[in-house]
């Protein structure tokens, strides 16, 4: 677990800082010996938590892969829209720094009860509301399921979708 970069480059930056998850080796080491800021060896019990606690924030999940890390996926970051440059470049300059989850939020109108919380707490700003119509706006969703997890009358699912990718499995990923 290291200090979030992105988070550490910001003022005023959303807390806690110990968010971001190294994973597997050789990159868990190489951190650990250049004595990357905040970092230090974590249980999965301790990854678990922080990774429900970020969750509960309303913070997305990401997997990083990188050329220099050998093509492979070396991190989980939980990000905010706020802090995180990743989601900064990607919704404010078009870079293609995420790639969605290969899925898309889907509005059940008969459940919903328009309460507008999905359109503050959607971090990539895809949910919109006219009149009385809560839409996804399917271009800006990245199938990140915070939407999912926040309404209250369960009026959201994530509804998998070919068109937005073949989606992670953490089996694949963590194959050396």
């Amino acid at each position: 677990m290291v200090d979030c970069p992105c988070r550490l480059s910001v003022k005023n930056p959303c807390l806690p800082l110990d968010v971001c998850l190294i994973v597997g080796e050789p990159f868990v080491s190489f951190v650990i010996e250049h004595k990357t800021k905040g970092a230090r060896r974590i249980s999965k019990k301790e990854a678990l938590q922080i990774l429900k606690e970020e969750d509960e924030r309303g913070h997305i999940h990401t997997a990083w892969f990188k050329s220099a890390m050998g093509n492979r996926f070396y991190a989980i970051c939980n990000c905010c829209s706020c802090c995180c440059a990743g989601m900064k470049a990607f919704k404010d300059y078009d870079i293609p720094m995420l790639a969605s989850s290969g899925y898309v939020a889907k509005i059940d109108e008969g459940v919903c009860l328009k309460c507008g919380l999905c359109l503050e707490i959607c971090p990539f700003g895809a949910i919109e509301m006219d009149g009385s119509k809560v839409a996804i706006n399917y271009d800006k969703c990245m199938g990140c399921g915070v939407c999912v997890t926040k309404c209250r009358s369960g009026a959201i699912l994530l509804s998998r979708d070919s068109l937005k990718g073949e989606p992670l499995s953490i089996q694949e990923l963590t194959k050396v």
